[in-house]
């Protein structure tokens, strides 16, 4: 192991880790080189989230580096190419992409290059460079083209942080243990996400694991949401109701004034 893979985490670390890998069933990490998992699961957005940090953990036999890969629901996002016209710029050109993430983030302890060569990161979707991004049914595109909206794509998410641009971390204690924070930031979007950690031993994965992490609206906006998404037009009806009546209170204090 490299001394980025061997990297030291604090102290304290080291047996809240260990109890937790010994508390996985008996059999299961002998019968495995890769064993690994979230201290949560779920995570719940109310009115006041900024954002979270969720951590990863496991154990590997033998030695081997280890990359984790967070993927958010997929979805279709519309890219739009701007072009000066007269002086104003305005929308020449938009771009279907399907089968998007929503959220897209790397860890890995040793840099991506070093760990695994440029045909197993693209068979493995391994960085945002590798991500397939498929064009939305009746799309066409020269390659030169589609590489041109692919890449301003990849700028608008890394823009609103659902891309990160940096590759993460994962610190070893010893040869066995390893751990990584995973941050969501504020704007994460709903749905379900996947965790995958592969294990890499000389340019090859021997081992990989997939965990599902489940991201949901909870408390009183939940409801909200919920009902907006269900009874749209009821929903508009109350918003128009409601700021008719704050219009009208609003008058009212100006005449006492």
């Amino acid at each position: 192991m490299s001394g980025a893979a061997a990297s030291r985490l604090p102290a304290p670390i080291a047996p809240i880790l260990l109890a937790l890998i010994l508390l996985l069933p008996a059999g299961r990490a002998s019968a495995q080189e890769l064993v690994a998992d979230l201290s949560n699961h779920l995570v719940a957005i109310t009115a006041g989230f900024t954002g979270t940090e969720v951590l990863l953990f496991g154990a590997i036999e033998g030695e081997g580096d280890v990359v984790v890969a967070v993927t958010g629901p997929t979805q279709e996002v519309l890219v739009r190419r701007k072009d000066k016209l007269l002086g104003i710029w305005l929308n020449t050109r938009s771009v279907g992409f399907a089968d998007v993430p929503a959220f897209y983030a790397i860890a890995s302890s040793r840099p991506l290059e070093e760990i695994a060569n440029a045909a197993v990161r693209a068979r493995l979707e391994i960085g945002t460079g590798n991500l397939r991004l498929p064009l939305a049914e009746g799309e066409s595109l020269t390659g030169t083209e589609e590489a041109d909206f692919r890449a301003a794509l990849i700028r608008r998410k890394q823009a609103r942080g659902l891309y990160p641009p940096t590759v993460g971390q994962v610190g070893f204690v010893g040869r066995t243990l390893f751990r990584t924070r995973l941050f969501l930031p504020s704007n994460v979007p709903t749905g379900t996400y996947t965790v995958t950690v592969y294990l890499i031993r000389e340019q090859e994965v021997v081992s990989a694991q997939t965990t599902p992490l489940l991201v949901s609206k909870a408390g009183f906006g939940a409801d909200v949401y919920e009902f907006a998404y269900n009874h749209s037009a009821a929903y508009g009806a109350i918003a128009v109701i409601i700021a008719v009546v704050a219009g009208w209170l609003a008058s009212l204090v100006f005449r006492k004034s």
